[in-house]
This record gives C-alpha cells, structure tokens and sequence, in this order.
C-alpha cells in the first residue's frame, strides 16, 4: 500500500495542548462545540471537525450521544432534590449544557464548570458573563485540592450540601497512574451527605483506536495517551459509590429519552457506558 502523504504545516502544535490554541487554531472543545450544533467555533474549528470525521465518521454521534446523557442525568437529579453541579473537564458551556438545563428545571440551580484550557476558560467565562449561580474555574481536575479550594467555586457551591459531581466523556483523558477512582471518591468526600457522580466514559473500541492512529498518520499530528477502559474497569472506579438503576449500562441505555432524535438501533452494542453513583454514608465508608 503506497504511503499516504499531505501537505501539512511545519512544528503545527498538538490541537490539545492546554494554552496553545487561540482563534487561529484549532481547539477541540471547540470542535465539540461544532458536532453539537453550537455557534462557538472558527472556521478552523470545522475544517478539523471535518479531519477528524474522516478518521472517524461516528465520532460526531458518540459526542452528541454522551451530551444527552448529559442532559438525561442533570435533568433526573434537579427532579430528586440536587441543586448544585461541579462539572469537571466540561469544555465551552454551550449547546444543553449543565446551568441551561438544572437551571430550566430549576432556577436555584448552581453550576460550577471546571477546565484546565486558559483558551476555553477565557471564552467560557464571557459567555456565562452575567449568568447567576453560575462560575468557571481553570484547573486541572486531577488535581482535586486545586479545584476544591478555588475561590470561584467556594462564591457558588456550598461545599456542606450535596452536589453532582459530573464527570462526563473526559475520563479517557485520566490515564490509571492519575488514580481515577480515587479522584472520583475525593471529589465526592469533599462535599455534603448524599454527594452523586454520574460517569460516561468511551469504552475500549478498536474503531477509535484505529482512528487515533490513521489520524496521526494522515496529518502529521502526535496523539495523546487515551484510557478507553472497558466497562469493567468502569466497574472498578465506582466501587466505593452505591450505584443506582439502571446500573452500568451502554450510554443509550441509562434512563433513554424515547422522544430523542437520534434513537440508537443498537444501543447495547454503543461503546461507551454510563451510571450514576451516590457517595457511600460515612459509617459505610
């Protein structure tokens, strides 16, 4: 098979670096923005969003598919009693994002973005300019002590009460060295009685792999380090939570929405899970 060349700009820098990507390049909380219908994107933004396509057609449907769940789960909660939001690794709020959604079902609703990105932080932060019971913090989410103590968060959670932590299509990110589960339980431990995590998370598939890989190979740029878990592992990081219905389920399962437009044919096939876990009463700790 002959080699695949194309033309690429010289040092181009890798589209994820934290900093590195201003208006002129591309960014892919931007691209996401992009697949979900949102307006917060250059047109550098879409012609990646295209590149990536390319490798990977259903990449587009897995983060739509992920962003309902999103809306599924925030919406649930608001109906139980949870008033607060810390949605860690969250991107640009844009399309059905968490304050839109907790804050529609309830107005008291208060949501805390957290992204390490300077460049999406600058750009979150004008869009919810004027946004009651809602901030944005820069800060690496596996570095809990830092988002916990951000002066930020302090103005609009109250860390005694129970809060969702959302931890939504970012735990691919989070390699087994950053300890994931102990992430998750000192995220939860940090807040009031009756604390909830929700969890997506993109599952081992070969599809993605291989896309990752024809990715780098057609344009020139390194890939990260992806952690696509398998549901078990997925398992393992709730093990200290209890676990609500439906379980650990393939993310088109978890409570579907039967008005969705985009139905799943074949949910239990999706590669990728979700659930929806409680922090354990202190005694049973």
């Amino acid at each position: 098979m002959a080699e695949i060349k194309t033309s690429q700009p010289a040092a181009a820098p890798p589209i994820w670096a934290p900093g590195d990507n201003g208006q002129e390049m591309p960014n892919t909380a931007r691209v996401r923005d992009y697949w979900l219908g949102g307006s917060h994107h250059t047109h550098v933004d879409r012609r990646m969003a295209e590149q990536f396509t390319l490798c990977a057609p259903h990449l587009p449907y897995l983060v739509r598919t992920h962003r309902t769940f999103l809306r599924r789960v925030v919406t649930h909660l608001v109906h139980n009693g949870v008033r607060q939001f810390l949605d860690l690794g969250s991107g640009v709020p844009t399309v059905g994002q968490v304050h839109e959604v907790a804050q529609r079902a309830d107005p008291e609703s208060r949501v805390v973005y957290v992204d390490l990105d300077p460049v999406v932080v600058s750009e979150s932060r004008e869009l919810l300019a004027g946004r009651a019971g809602t901030a944005y913090v820069q800060a690496d989410l596996c570095r809990p002590e830092e988002v916990l103590k951000a002066p930020e968060l302090r103005a609009v959670l109250d860390l005694s009460q129970p809060v969702a932590v959302l931890v939504i299509d970012v735990l691919h990110f989070v390699p087994d060295s950053a300890d994931p589960a102990g992430l998750l339980t000192a995220y939860a431990n940090a807040f009031g009685p009756g604390t909830h995590v929700a969890v997506s998370h993109t599952c081992q598939d070969d599809r993605m792999v291989d896309a990752v890989r024809l990715f780098s190979d057609i344009y020139g740029f390194p890939t990260p380090s992806f952690a696509f878990r398998h549901p078990a592992e997925v398992v393992d990081l709730l093990a200290g939570f209890e676990i609500g219905e439906p379980g650990i389920v393939p993310l088109p399962l978890w409570r579907p929405d039967q008005q969705q437009h985009e139905p799943d044919r074949n949910p239990e096939q999706f590669h990728a899970c979700a659930a929806l876990a409680r922090s354990r009463p202190a005694e049973c700790r």
